[in-house]
């Protein structure tokens, strides 16, 4: 190992081979790697799949050293001899990609989501599948029998109701022939599994059923899972059984940092689930933020905070030595402002950030730097898209978040509008005036020129009718507040491009909307779906444009969950609790607001408490700054936690401020 003497940036430069020597060794030794926020996690797996593989090359520069080694070799030779692969496993598709196109070709390794890897273990047997999940529905109707049976006044209607749906549940279950899944799209359909579903029967299998532990073994003898902080617990579980029933068969690596854990899925305190046999090196080093960040989420990380259950077990962390700078701003002002004063007032904050860093990308609505928001509703209201975003959830409320994979696409009958019109929207030039040559492009990439009439007064009429239909499109788009339901309209009069019939029936429905229905009352989906189809047409078009636009990840706008493993120059959080209206998360408890009583209770029973959650939530946020940071807290009693926080040991002097009049 490099001394840290000589190169305190090399301080984790003996990990590679390490986790090497852990893995061909004989026999086989299982580890966790304590990987923290910027510590070169990905770096470190390519690193040492490339050397247990013995395939590719490695840049120099980046890998220093990076040779393979005699027992490495032979590894190597073994796993071709054997036909066996090592398994990466990763928590979404991008992660895949992302160490895929790092490693190369590399056919030793087969890198796969959690969900892939589950159905690629179970699929086919589907007598299995049938098994796991009759044995699941009798466990399911068991309870609800039992909860029935406690009942003093007898089973309730919604008690037989249930029942009766499981037990055709069962019935319908047992006549399936066959299952299907996809991890890219939802299935319908007998026999369409879900990816909870998936999740669930590979759990389940690998505890039952001897033959799966076996052929899992023996395809892959060495598993690493990154994220695994975030792995949904049973899964995990199964496979720790896995390596426990024959640990010179199969060697477990788990990759993550417990303090990134964002999803409820995930085991608690996965340090302590981490057997003791089990290696547990460490990344200490961040590469990505400036020092002052380092320092804050290591304090943010060592709180010793009311409320707070979850060990504070951790890898300190050290920045480069290159970086000394970076800077860090809290902003804390009253959460009883109105909405639209909060909006003007971040502004400020952006604005102050620009003129004490000095640096440009702080401009107010820039996209140099990244601004944070706790839940996609405050995101769209930041970004001036709310009536769109409201409409489009009523439509469908799962195809309106973006996630960390990307595949978010938003509902399905409204695909033309977030397509095809979007794709002829950015055809139009400075000045209103179309490109003739890329409407012909948008037009030929969606076949709407390769199914014209045969006949030449037929086909020219309707060449006719689309252009007409473009330039209609075109003056619309360029009204100020022009609707959305205005510039759909020349598009479906002549057919420009092929419309989802949901999308044409709610068109032309002239009904009013029904009214919203009251705080906690049951809403048909009849209603649901008449009010945002009309909120959604009479939504301005340019809300649509904003919405596409958060969607791809273009905007300088996301929610505090979808940017984790990502990282940015330049980071706004706005953290607050009043508008996210909801009791996951708890901002204002971590700067002195007094408990929950459901926080006081779980406390009470060593339970994870909202101060746990949010002291992640805090920890990843602020992890994604490379050079400079912003918190902003809209808090219930804004002076005592300006008090709070002055004396806290997360800020320095002259870091914690009024929110700008």
């Amino acid at each position: 190992m490099v001394s840290v003497k000589h190169d305190p940036n090399e301080r984790d430069a003996g990990v590679v081979d390490e986790i090497v020597g852990y893995v061909t060794s004989t026999p086989p030794r299982s580890f966790f790697l304590f990987a923290g926020a910027g510590s070169g996690k990905t770096r470190t797996l390519v690193a040492v799949l490339r050397k247990i593989t013995g395939i590719g090359t490695v840049d120099a520069q980046e890998e220093p050293g990076l040779t393979a080694n005699d027992a490495a070799v032979r590894f190597a030779r073994e796993l071709r001899a054997r036909a066996q692969t090592i398994l990466v496993i990763t928590y979404t598709k991008n992660a895949a990609l992302v160490v895929t196109g790092r490693l190369g070709s590399n056919d030793l390794t087969q890198v796969t989501t959690i969900h892939s890897f589950c159905w690629d273990l179970i699929a086919g047997f589907d007598e299995d599948i049938r098994e796991a999940l009759l044995a699941m529905n009798a466990n399911a109707l068991q309870k609800a029998n039992d909860a029935a049976a406690r009942r003093k006044k007898g089973p309730t209607d919604k008690d037989k109701e249930k029942i009766g749906e499981l037990e055709a549940k069962a019935a319908a279950l047992a006549a399936t022939p066959q299952f299907t899944y996809s991890p890219d799209r939802k299935r319908h359909g007998d026999g369409a599994l879900n990816h909870s579903q998936v999740l669930a029967l590979a759990s389940w299998l690998l505890k039952q059923k001897p033959t799966l532990r076996r052929i899992l073994r023996d395809q892959h003898p060495v598993i690493l899972i990154d994220e695994s902080q975030d792995t949904m617990k049973s899964i995990l579980d199964s496979l720790l059984e896995v390596v426990a029933e024959a640990p010179s068969r199969l060697m477990l690596g788990l990759l993550g940092d417990h303090r990134q854990r964002i999803y409820l899925d995930g085991h608690a305190d996965l340090p302590s689930l981490v057997p003791e046999a089990w290696a547990t090196p460490r990344l200490e080093m961040n590469h990505r933020s400036q020092r002052r960040i380092v320092d804050l989420i290591n304090e943010i990380w060592d709180s010793d905070l009311e409320g707070r259950t979850q060990s504070r077990k951790a890898v300190h962390q050290y920045p480069r030595e290159e970086k000394s700078e970076g800077l860090v701003r809290i902003f804390i002002g009253n959460a009883s402002a109105s909405a639209e004063d909060k909006l003007h007032r971040e502004a400020l904050c952006e604005a102050a950030m620009k003129i004490q860093t000095g640096f440009a990308d702080w401009e107010p609505g820039s996209l140099g730097h990244k601004v944070l928001a706790l839940e996609h509703s405050l995101v769209a209201r930041r970004g001036d898209f709310l009536e769109a975003f409201e409409a489009l959830s009523l439509l469908d409320p799962d195809s309106v978040h973006p996630d960390a994979n990307g595949d978010i696409s938003g509902p399905t009958a409204v695909q033309m509008l977030l397509r095809e019109m979007m794709d002829l929207a950015d055809c139009i030039k400075d000045g209103g005036v179309p490109s003739d040559f890329a409407v012909t492009e948008v037009l030929h990439r969606y076949g709407r020129l390769q199914q014209l009439p045969e006949d030449v007064e037929s086909r020219m009429k309707l060449l006719k009718a689309y252009q007409q239909a473009v330039e209609d499109f075109v003056m619309a788009c360029v009204k100020p507040a022009v609707t959305v339901r205005e510039v759909l309209a020349p598009v479906l009069q002549v057919g420009l491009f092929e419309p989802d019939k949901r999308l044409v029936a709610a068109f032309n429905d002239m009904n009013p909307p029904p009214p919203a229905p009251k705080p906690r009352q049951p809403e048909t989906l009849e209603n649901r779906f008449a009010r945002g189809w009309h909120g959604l047409f009479e939504s301005p078009w340019i809300q649509l444009r904003r919405f596409k636009t958060y969607l791809s990840g273009k905007s300088h706008l996301a929610t505090h969950q979808v940017v984790k493993g990502l990282e940015f120059d330049h980071v706004m959080v706005v953290m607050d609790d009043e508008d996210a209206a909801g009791n996951h998360f708890a901002y204002d408890r971590l700067f002195g607001a007094p408990l929950g009583d459901s926080d006081v209770k779980n406390v009470a029973e060593g339970k994870e408490t909202s101060i746990d959650r949010t002291l992640r939530l805090l920890y990843v946020t602020c992890s994604r700054a490379r050079e400079s940071l912003a918190l902003v807290l809209w808090a219930k009693d804004s002076a005592q936690a300006l008090a709070y926080a002055q004396k806290s040991k997360w800020f320095k002097p002259g870091e914690v401020q009024a929110i700008p009049e």
